[in-house]
């Protein structure tokens, strides 16, 4: 199996990602014991089916690019001393999930580690904090994160194109390589520590959005979720990345797929649709996608805070001292907060030029308001934000000398290291928070603000404030920033427009007390029901349930390098063996053989459509046996079937998927359907007409029995978009018609009732019973969805009381994906190596063995009908 064969994944690339200075040999870690005197071990290469131990109980593995720890060394001792970050998403997480729940954290050190150190950490990070940590070489820690996570996928994720040389870096594939080099080393650390039957593995952000191959190939089944925190951008930006795809195929390998917004969502999967020829569909409120058998689901739910955390900050003495103090600073004046990193992205300078304006348009605002901005330091560095940084500096210095006056000014930058109660403080006497981030995947900082609006019991003794007293709180918030469809009380505006920015500051400004209290409650009442804690436990959930059908199919790995996948089917469906079905043919005495035409006696691929003389001579061999009824069943027309295979005289032929349907080239087409009966389609065309001329790169195909519009060369949005709308469109004007209106593979079809391959088999089946020559073997091949309606009608009809016997039934589908049918061939050449096969058993056959044959088969026959 192709999953077994490379030890290294990384072997399998089609590009040497071993360029770098390889890691060091680490030790694999001992296993976590979790029950006294039972410890799972995975030792050498293994297998994806791994005995969990006896009593062994789940955990969850949150693997991240950084531990949620605070590293620090002792300058006396040397020794490496850790603690918990508290403010770090993934110990908020845990509140979730009941106190006994095992978290196993995987990610790197925020701290250059010595080689020589490494192994004395890990075990002390695995006892003490059940932390892994992953320690990337130097050269590749810088050309990942710094390089290629900063540099490309940050900027891109954020729309930000790298046009010329100094504005972004363009792609270089080295800083690729080591991208892909470093997911492989934290896949090493997960390896050593997963128990792949009963762990879930959640991987956070776009460091590590390949992670999932490199864990899907070394364990088929393992419980696989992912969350994005940035933005998705819309395919136009993001076709333009190199390895578009290899990241792409990294989160289908997971099982859940997590996004902020629906946005970010519809992003992703119209990537997956215009890119890998993906279709999703909603199932029941969840949105899935169907790829190589396995269902991803897609999971759209905004992250919350922790709100106990910042509640006890409020309650911090140092708090409620700098509240009084900002109170009495900025008395009589209205204070509006902006908080925000030193980023290019949260428009900073807009939100500047905003104020700006409010003061020159809004006069009666100068000397009333003050924007308190704190800045965050930068999390990257680069030219492009030390511009930022300047221009944030020389747009709140001209503000200040034109609308300021002594001891008063209306921005004040503050731009250190803020202290926490520090800026809950803030938080809590703003009286408008202003968000103008022009990109940003989620942003917390109006959840925050709308927390500590609404205080603490503790806080309101502290500020002598009634606890009874109306809470209020106004948004203004971008609407290219995560939290903003959340925030259905707040004020929505585009931080480009300056004009309507400050104009919405104007008017959270003068709003009423009462419109603010009511926005307010609504806000709170949301943010305080999805915490951190709830998105947390609603993720796993959601991927418990996308991961239980792991173990009720059957799995292979298919592809090399990043292309890698798993193909899951069905337990009983398998490759159809020549031997077997030969083995059947010769014992049975009356043969029904249905084939469909293209994708299966010819590639799909093909421009050539014509049979070869390959297929014809097996076709002709088949027909020649007097115990074979062979019966071609296409959706192409009676004429060029008919024209096309005129040398197989006994061939039977279904048309236009069983429309016409002719027993040999000497019998007349047969049809149970007048013309008179098609006045529909001068209904169906110019409907059809028009949408063909509104949608650029759709045709129509014109046939006897159905008209079909085709949109698989148009955009691939705008064709699904403009099918859906076709198929209503049609089914509302073909309410009383005798007809059938369906949607597949880039079509709209409209059909007579009672016309497809499954009817056209079921007849041909039901005419050999009443002519006395029931099938004892039927056999179906087929590769298509309209080839499925056959696979399920055989299955139907060979249970008819009518039959005196059940045959022995092959339905078999070309190309390893879900199907009704329980055999697969894997292409078209497997399909004409087996009828080869057929057919040199039929002309193998005498007299003698024929009458040696059917005695047998009497005997066989004599005997079921007994045992019955």
């Amino acid at each position: 199996m192709v999953s077994r064969s490379c030890a290294n994944f990384l072997d399998l690339s089609s590009w040497d990602l071993l360029d770098f200075p390889q890691t060091q040999t680490q030790r694999a870690l001992p296993r976590v014991m979790t029950v006294p005197g039972i410890v799972s071990e995975l030792e050498g290469d293994g297998s994806s089916d791994v005995n969990s131990s006896t009593g062994y109980h789940e955990r969850k593995i949150i693997v991240a690019n950084m531990l949620p720890l605070q590293t620090k060394k002792d300058s006396e001792t040397g020794q490496w001393c850790f603690t918990w970050d508290e403010d770090s998403l993934l110990i908020q997480l845990k509140d979730g999930f009941p106190p006994d729940t095992e978290f196993v954290y995987i990610g790197s050190l925020n701290a250059d580690i010595a080689i020589n150190e490494q192994e004395a950490v890990s075990q002390k990070l695995l006892s003490e904090f059940n932390c892994v940590p992953t320690f990337l070489p130097k050269e590749i820690q810088e050309k990942y994160y710094r390089g290629f996570c900063k540099h490309h996928l940050w900027p891109l994720f954020h729309y930000m194109l790298p046009m010329f040389p100094d504005h972004g870096d363009r792609f270089d594939r080295r800083l690729w390589q080591a991208y892909v080099s470093a997911n492989k080393i934290f896949s090493d650390r997960v390896m050593e520590v997963i128990n792949p039957e009963d762990d879930y593995v959640w991987i956070q952000d776009y460091h590590l959005m390949v992670l999932p191959t490199f864990l899907r190939k070394r364990f088929n089944r393992i419980k696989l979720g992912f969350f994005l925190h940035s933005p998705f951008p819309s395919s136009e930006i993001y076709r333009t990345l190199p390895v578009r795809d290899d990241i792409l195929r990294g989160l289908l390998n997971c099982d859940l797929i997590g996004f902020h917004t629906f946005d970010y969502a519809r992003h992703f999967l119209s990537c997956c649709s215009r890119m890998l020829g993906l279709d999703y569909e909603s199932k029941r409120g969840h949105i899935g996608l169907d790829y190589f058998g396995r269902t991803v689901f897609i999971k759209i739910l905004p992250i919350g805070i922790h709100i106990g955390r910042l509640e006890s900050v409020l309650n911090l003495s140092s708090t409620a001292a700098k509240m009084k103090e900002i109170q009495e600073q900025f008395k009589g004046k209205k204070l509006i907060l902006g908080i925000d990193d030193m980023d290019i992205f949260k428009g900073i300078s807009l939100k500047l030029i905003a104020m700006e304006h409010l003061f020159e348009t809004y006069w009666h605002m100068r000397g009333k308001v003050v924007l308190i901005q704190i800045v965050n330091p930068a999390r990257a560095s680069g030219k492009d934000v030390e511009e930022a940084k300047r221009e944030i500096y020389v747009t709140a210095k001209r503000i200040n000398e034109r609308y300021g006056s002594s001891g008063y000014q209306p921005v004040i930058l503050i731009d250190r290291l803020v202290p926490r109660y520090e800026k809950t403080a803030y938080y809590a006497m703003a009286d408008c928070c202003l968000v103008n981030a022009v990109r940003d995947g989620m942003n917390l900082v109006p959840y925050k603000y709308i927390i500590c609006r609404q205080g603490t019991p503790g806080i309101d003794k502290a500020m002598g404030t009634s606890r009874d007293s109306p809470r209020t709180s106004m948004l203004v918030v971008s609407e290219f920033i995560g939290c903003s469809p959340s925030l259905s009380g707040a004020i929505r505006v585009n931080p480009w427009d300056v004009d309507a920015v400050a104009e919405a500051v104007n008017l959270a400004l003068k709003m009423s007390e009462a419109e603010k209290r009511l926005r307010h409650e609504k806000h709170y009442h949301y943010v305080s029901t999805h915490d951190v804690g709830y998105w947390a436990k609603s993720f796993l959930q959601d991927l418990e349930r996308a991961s239980q059908d792991h173990y009720n199919k059957r799995c292979w790995g298919i592809g090399f390098g990043l292309s890698f996948r798993v193909l899951s089917l069905s337990p009983s469906f398998r490759k159809l063996s020549i031997d077997h079905i030969v083995s059947t043919y010769r014992k049975t005495e009356t043969r029904a053989i249905f084939l469909d035409y293209d994708g299966t006696l010819v590639p799909e691929s093909s421009l050539v459509k014509t049979p070869t003389a390959e297929v014809l001579s097996v076709l002709k061999s088949l027909c020649e046996d007097p115990k074979n009824t062979v019966f071609i069943v296409s959706g192409r027309g009676w004429e060029s079937l008919s024209d096309w295979l005129s040398l197989c005289e006994n061939l039977g032929i279904a048309a236009e998927h069983g429309y016409f349907i002719r027993w040999s080239s000497k019998k007349e087409w047969e049809t149970c359907y007048s013309s008179a009966e098609a006045e529909w389609k001068t209904i169906v065309e110019p409907v059809m007409r028009s949408y063909m001329d509104a949608t650029d790169g759709s045709t129509i195909e014109f046939k006897e029995s159905a008209l079909v519009w085709h949109h698989q060369d148009a955009d691939p949005d705008f064709g699904s978009c403009q099918a859906k709308e076709l198929l209503d469109h049609l089914e509302s004007v073909l309410a009383n018609e005798p007809v059938v209106v369906k949607r597949g593979q880039h079509i709209v079809e409209v059909k007579p009732q009672g016309v497809s391959k499954g009817l056209a088999v079921e007849k041909v089946i039901h005419r050999m019973v009443e002519n006395g020559n029931s099938p004892d073997m039927v056999m179906c091949i087929g590769d298509d969805r309209s080839d499925e309606d056959m696979f399920e009608s055989i299955l139907n009809t060979v249970t008819n009381p009518d039959l005196p016997m059940r045959p022995e039934i092959f339905a078999c589908t070309v190309g390893r994906k879900p199907s009704k049918a329980k055999y697969f061939l894997d292409d078209v050449s497997d399909v004409l190596k087996l009828l080869e096969g057929l057919g040199a058993a039929s002309s193998r056959s005498k007299p003698e063995y024929g009458q040696e044959s059917s005695s047998s088969s009497s005997q066989t026959h004599v005997a079921f009908e007994s045992i019955i």
